[in-house]
């Protein structure tokens, strides 16, 4: 079995951080629209990028970036589904969980037609 993400979208925070044995995992919130004739609907993505490139991924990312992420739904490993949380609020949120394999950052002018 295979699968593969593809998601457009930009770039909300991110984070380098190091595992105990000193491995790169760069993590960043991944936004996408879909507009519709009179609103607009965004979904929220948290991508984790691990391994020798995420260093380099941290340099060039920054927040508001326009890129295109392939990778993979990390599912909750309890429920195989996006994991669920509770806000501050009491309102119940999910969180899809993407683990990057490549990205390539896209300019303003370059259009994807679906």
């Amino acid at each position: 079995m295979y699968q593969k993400l593809i998601i457009i979208g930009h770039i909300g925070s991110s984070e380098l951080k190091y595992t105990s044995d000193g491995k790169p995992v760069l993590s960043f919130s991944l936004a996408t629209s879909r507009r519709y004739k009179d609103s607009e609907e965004t979904t929220w993505f948290r991508c984790t990028y691990w391994g020798e490139y995420a260093e380099e991924a941290s340099r060039r990312l920054a927040k508001g970036m326009r890129v295109m992420v392939e990778g993979r739904l990390m599912p909750d490993p309890e429920t195989g589904c996006p994991r669920v949380f509770e806000r501050k609020d009491g309102s119940t949120g999910t969180s899809y969980e993407v683990v990057v394999e490549t990205y390539r950052t896209l300019s303003k002018s370059e259009e994807v037609n679906a």
